[in-house]
């Protein structure tokens, strides 16, 4: 359901998400636990519930395996998205041919604990239950727990992995070579749609991603590229195409992470080029027309290299402007 978020809605609420759940198991003549529900939009409001139990049994009807059906269901579940967001690869196991894929939607209220994204991904190979659910919570924390649009998170948060087995490969029971090549795959297509949403921020017009180098530890490199892509001074110097390396370097330095700022190294980088601004905590002599020019792009990445150790994180935010005030102020009406 997009639209209503179904969450501080009380035992009404409850009870219509088990009706809406009854409704999709009797029209698919399904057992009522096989049946997995999600809901976004706004807080409070209860379930349309008329229109939803006339539309389940039409909209059974539309089921289809086409490539258009699986970018409508993309689409259907946008809110405030712009685009729909999609990917699917194809990947061999034990010489059987292999698909995944998955839809997502999120431009608002995103932060890293995945809140307030919905994402369904699905695959035709065979593998343990244990397995898939390892699978997938390692992959989160390297892909939509690593985003952020605005620092907010919210009530509904859900992503649901589905495999079917149909590829016909031997049952995956065991971290080996299948399963390597498996996480591969996952990490392409959830890596890819955290991205998405993250240059769908509300009001976005241009994706941020930021790795920190050089660190400890990987979780200090986490802490410390999820600190830059959450400041609201970075993002704002982002939208203003403003080389300020002293926002990141402060954002650096309030997110709990010990580290020394006379080695760090900090560069932004395009599609127009690469450019150091900062050497060993100081800035260098590099051209602001250039830095503007390498800011202007679509895409914008931050390099932060603490020189203290070989572990790193990318974290994938976007900009600050004005429509995210507007969307925000309006939202309800």
């Amino acid at each position: 359901n997009s639209g209503v978020a179904n969450a501080c809605t009380g035992a009404e609420g409850e009870l219509n998400n088990e009706k809406m759940a009854e409704a999709v198991a009797n029209a698919l003549s399904l057992p009522l636990n096989a049946v997995y529900t999600a809901s976004t939009g706004v807080i409070g409001k209860q379930l349309p519930m008329n229109a939803i139990l006339t539309g389940i049994p039409k909209l059974v009807k539309e089921l289809d395996t086409t490539l258009e059906a699986g970018s409508l269901a993309a689409e259907a579940i946008m809110t405030t998205d712009t685009y729909s967001k999609e990917c699917a690869v194809r990947f061999m196991v034990d010489g059987i041919e292999v698909t995944l894929g998955g839809m997502a939607k999120g431009s608002g209220m995103i932060h890293p604990n995945m809140a307030t994204m919905l994402g369904v991904v699905t695959t035709d190979l065979a593998i343990s239950k244990e397995l898939l659910q390892e699978a997938i919570s390692e992959n989160v924390k390297h892909t939509f727990n690593m985003i952020s649009v605005d620092r907010d998170t919210s009530t509904n948060d859900s992503l649901l992995i589905l495999a079917n087995g149909l590829a016909g490969n031997k049952e995956i029971k065991e971290k080996d070579e299948a399963y390597a090549t498996f996480c591969e795959a996952l990490h392409m297509v959830t890596r890819d749609l955290a991205k998405k949403m993250a240059a769908d921020g509300e009001g976005a017009s241009k994706l941020l991603e930021v790795e920190v180098c050089g660190a400890k530890t990987e979780e200090e490199a986490k802490v410390l590229s999820k600190s830059i892509i959450t400041s609201n001074l970075v993002k704002t110097a982002v939208f203003g195409n403003d080389a300020n390396w002293g926002r990141i370097l402060c954002a650096m330095g309030y997110s709990g992470v010990t580290f020394d700022p006379d080695l760090v190294d900090l560069y932004i980088e395009s599609n127009i080029g690469k450019l150091q601004l900062v050497e060993n905590g100081m800035a260098t002599d590099y051209s602001e027309e250039i830095a503007t020019q390498i800011l202007s792009a679509k895409e914008v990445k931050a390099i932060a290299d603490l020189k203290s150790g070989n572990q790193s994180a990318i974290a994938w935010g976007c900009d600050l402007t004005y429509d995210y005030v507007k969307i925000n102020a309006d939202y309800r009406s």
